[in-house]
């Protein structure tokens, strides 16, 4: 089997030099690609995480505060993080009252039990090793604090799948040549797609990491999932003989 684009450019620094040459029509491209689902895909996400005022909540992977800015406008105190430099300052010129940092979701630049509520919007995928970012928001956020995962997925209807990995296949590249200034970066957005794990998959993480109701629901028929899972408010909920126990999605 070849190596593909997502497998070479996994390197850190590689994906945030990607994003830095499309930060600029990233938002658009997403529209575009997605016929507009990008959006609504947004919209319940920030129904999932329920922001509330006051609330301290990290955007991991934020880009350019697309996700972060609706749940700042119902009083959150949102902190945009992201590995991109060019996502960072195209995001502070959109978003000037939100907050951005520059860092890394394999080693989250914050203490332990900062956060109510992480959020990350297609960007797991996009960490070298996902399974040390869920650690890590584990790690900052508040016991009984919660996480929200929307990310790509793998629908599970034989046809709707089929007709997915057509669209990708076939229309994705084209509208990149004629729209986009890095049409190589979405090359890598595809193969990023067909080699991420399934829902099952990514719950089994969550738990992994010690979150505990861990649930996840299918959008546009599984083209996306929307996961969600919260750190016991007691330690010793999140023991391995407990993940084990639960067996099962909620």
């Amino acid at each position: 089997m070849g190596v593909s684009a997502a497998d070479q450019e996994k390197q850190p620094e590689d994906v945030a030099r990607m994003f830095d040459d499309t930060a600029k029509r990233y938002d658009f491209m997403n529209t575009l690609m997605t016929f507009g689902q990008a959006q609504l895909w947004r919209v319940q996400m920030t129904r999932a995480v329920d922001p509330k005022t006051g609330e301290r909540i990290l955007d991991v992977a934020a880009g350019t505060g697309a996700s972060a800015a609706p749940m700042a406008k119902q009083g959150a105190l949102v902190t945009c993080l992201d590995l991109s430099e060019g996502m960072i300052e195209e995001g502070r010129r959109r978003h000037p009252d939100l907050e951005f940092v520059h860092g890394s979701a394999e080693k989250l630049p914050f203490e332990d039990g900062t956060f109510d509520a992480i959020t990350i919007t297609f960007g797991l995928r996009n960490v070298q090793q996902p399974k040390a970012a869920l650690a890590e928001f584990y790690r900052v956020l508040k016991p009984g604090g919660r996480v929200v995962v929307c990310e790509f997925s793998r629908p599970p209807v034989k046809f709707v799948r089929r007709g997915y990995d057509a669209y990708m296949k076939l229309a994705i590249p084209g509208m990149a040549k004629l729209m986009s200034s890095n049409p190589d970066s979405y090359q890598y957005l595809i193969d990023s797609i067909r080699s991420w794990p399934d829902q099952q998959t990514l719950s089994l993480w969550l738990r992994t990491a010690g979150f505990t109701r861990v649930a996840h629901r299918n959008l546009s028929m599984g083209v996306v999932a929307l996961h969600r899972g919260h750190k016991p408010r007691s330690p010793e909920l999140s023991m391995p003989s407990v993940l084990k126990a639960r067996g099962t999605d909620e």
